[in-house]
């Protein structure tokens, strides 16, 4: 049976380059593409990086029961659609989600058998020093994923795993690790 893999943790602690360092390393898996109402960043692509929707659309899919888990954060709607794991799972691909900590626990709920991984900033000054280093987000919107950081890092209890990225490489090798010994 293939596994699910949840990613989570504040914004800017480094989920998406851990994650990609970890489907080079384990090829068979494959990434979920989130939902989100946010606007595209420059280079990101509508269903290959998100599935840009509008509030209205995303509503409406929720209403339909079309998301297996969704959530606000810092004033956006983000969210796992049901059909992004189906097929997957039908067909036994290992399947990676990149989602945050409301979402994390609805998974959690709804399937209780994923693999939950939470990854954790070394401290609030380095995740600070990584979002405004990105450069993506104004300091208005640094200083709310900052806000919220704080929240979801007193969640890490809840999570069998903790991984601290404070030096990508030992942090990718332990999430490998992970996904490893959890695919047996």
């Amino acid at each position: 049976m293939a596994r699910v893999f949840v990613i989570t943790g504040p914004s800017g602690v480094g989920k998406g380059t851990l994650i990609r360092g970890l489907m080079e390393r384990l090829p068979e898996l494959e990434l979920s593409v989130s939902a989100t109402t946010r606007a595209p960043r420059p280079g990101e692509q509508d269903g290959v990086d998100y599935h840009f929707l509008t509030p209205e659309e995303f509503d409406r899919r929720v209403e339909r029961g079309d998301f297996v888990e969704h959530a606000d954060y810092a004033g956006r709607r983000y969210g796992t659609l049901r059909s992004e794991l189906e097929g997957r799972l039908a067909a036994g691909v290992p399947v990676v989600l990149e989602i945050e900590v409301q979402g994390a626990r609805q998974v959690r709920a709804a399937m209780p058998e994923a693999v939950q991984v939470f990854i954790a900033p070394p401290s609030l000054a380095a995740l600070r020093t990584r979002l405004v280093g990105r450069g993506t987000d104004d300091q208005d919107e640094v200083t709310r994923r900052l806000d919220v950081a704080e929240q979801e890092l007193t969640a890490q209890p809840e999570f069998a795993h903790v991984v601290v990225n404070d030096r990508l490489d030992d942090a990718l090798e332990r999430l490998v690790a992970i996904v490893r010994d959890s695919s047996d």
